[in-house]
């Protein structure tokens, strides 16, 4: 169940639904990732909002939107839907219990989780290319 049956029909509407701390930092999260990988296209996908290029490439998902009905995290959490194929030398992004899924969970955007994330996020880019030409 997501965020207690709502359903988003926009970013818009999604933004509107978060407390202010969220917003913000979800409203700084989008014009990390447009001015980062201008490439990248913006949808919701089961009520959060997913980037992709060729295929799946990350995502920003505000705590207050929940899954299976219980909140498990503050702040918004940055994630990479094929965070396994990444080089993450620092150990910055959490796995939990999830094989493929990689994310980092963020109270606010530091210069240091922008410096990070700008790598990651480069990397994601790049081994999205790289998967893309696989499959045709």
């Amino acid at each position: 169940m997501l965020s207690g049956g709502i359903r988003f029909a926009t970013a818009q509407a999604l933004l509107d639904f978060l407390p202010s701390d969220e917003r913000i930092l979800m409203e700084q999260l989008r014009e990390f990732i447009t001015s980062e990988a201008p490439e990248l296209r913006e949808r919701l996908s089961y009520n959060i909002l997913a980037y992709r290029s060729r295929l799946d490439v990350c995502f920003i998902w505000p705590a207050s939107v929940l899954w299976g009905g219980k909140k498990t995290y503050d702040g918004v959490r940055f994630g990479f839907s094929h965070g396994n194929l990444l080089s993450d030398p620092h150990g910055y992004l959490d796995r939990g219990t999830r094989k493929q899924v990689l994310w980092r969970d963020l109270q606010q955007l530091t210069p240091t989780d922008a410096r990070l994330l700008r790598q990651l996020l480069h990397d994601a880019m790049e081994r999205d290319r790289e998967r893309a030409s696989g499959l045709r």
